[in-house]
């Protein structure tokens, strides 16, 4: 035992910088692992517990790395000139990485999205499951305007997405459920300009209200506000109405949780066309059915 900790003191030799190094990781492992258990015990918030592990995981390795440094101690006198050079060639080498690393400070502190979040950054839309230095990892959406998506709808395609987070910097970022987990939704529906077109909006109202999340959404909009001075918006479900030339354009506007704004949306056209068919309120189409008779003994 005794010979082991000359050995850990003793820097001046190989073996004895082998052991001190061995060491030094060895503490670094231990104190990695006591912090983290700490920090799953003293914190409730599941998210703010992954950040914690994550930061003090790096926090650890870069300190480690400085103090391997310390004990082998390269090039001698010339360590300041060897590190000027270093540091000059992964800047240029390494600008991408230096990219990512900035956008995952900005992240962090910025607090532009953390995991679970439902984000679109570089034209990728889903729910974020990772973030590291480097990359964040989302499980991807699909989007019917999106090419070679083949999910028509906002769910999971089960693709994982890796993007860089130097795209906080050059990509706008838009998070659906940070502060507010509501969206607006809008459905247009045609009707003919003879068809009881009142009677359609007056339909489509009472099925928005039904299906509208309005009173969440003014307790989620009152927490937000304690946040950002956002400016008061209307809430309750509305039906716009629009005058074309082929028909009677209605759009109801409605709030709905991201989270289920498809399915919810689902069941308010099924409900809409159901009543409408009841009320034979036919729906408006470009197209044209066209009916052909026949007359005659021969055919003409």
């Amino acid at each position: 035992m005794e010979r082991f900790l000359d050995l850990v003191v003793d820097n001046s030799t190989v073996t004895g910088r082998l052991v001190t190094s061995i060491v030094i990781v060895a503490l670094g492992l231990i104190c990695a692992t006591l912090v983290r258990l700490l920090v799953a015990r003293r914190s409730d918030d599941a998210y703010t517990s992954y950040h914690l592990r994550k930061v003090v995981g790096y926090v650890l390795f870069v300190l480690v790395l400085i103090a391997l440094a310390v004990v082998w101690r390269p090039f001698a006198g010339r360590i300041g000139v060897v590190l000027g050079f270093m540091a000059a060639g992964v800047a240029f080498a390494m600008q991408e990485t230096i990219g990512a690393i900035a956008g995952w400070f900005n992240i962090v502190s910025g607090r532009i999205f953390r995991v679970g979040d439902r984000i679109e950054m570089g034209g990728v839309k889903g729910d974020v499951i990772d973030i590291t230095p480097l990359r964040t990892k989302v499980l991807e959406m699909g989007a019917a305007d999106q090419e070679g998506s083949w999910v028509g709808g906002r769910q999971h395609t089960g693709r994982i997405v890796a993007l860089s987070n130097k795209l906080t910097f050059t990509e706008p970022v838009y998070n659906y459920s940070a502060a507010f987990e509501f969206i607006w939704e809008e459905l247009t529906i045609p009707v003919p300009h003879a068809s009881d077109w009142k009677t359609a909006e007056r339909i489509m109202l009472q099925e928005a209200e039904a299906i509208s999340r309005s009173e969440g959404a003014a307790d989620a909009l009152r927490a937000m506000s304690q946040r950002y001075p956002v400016p008061v918006t209307e809430l309750v479900p509305r039906v716009f109405v629009r005058a074309t030339d082929n028909w009677m354009e209605l759009a109801v506007r409605f709030i709905v949780p991201v989270r289920t704004a498809r399915s919810v949306k689902d069941t308010l056209t099924r409900r809409i066309w159901e009543r409408l068919e009841a009320a034979s309120i036919p729906v408006a189409s470009q197209t044209v059915d066209a009916t052909i008779r026949v007359s005659g003994d021969d055919g003409t």
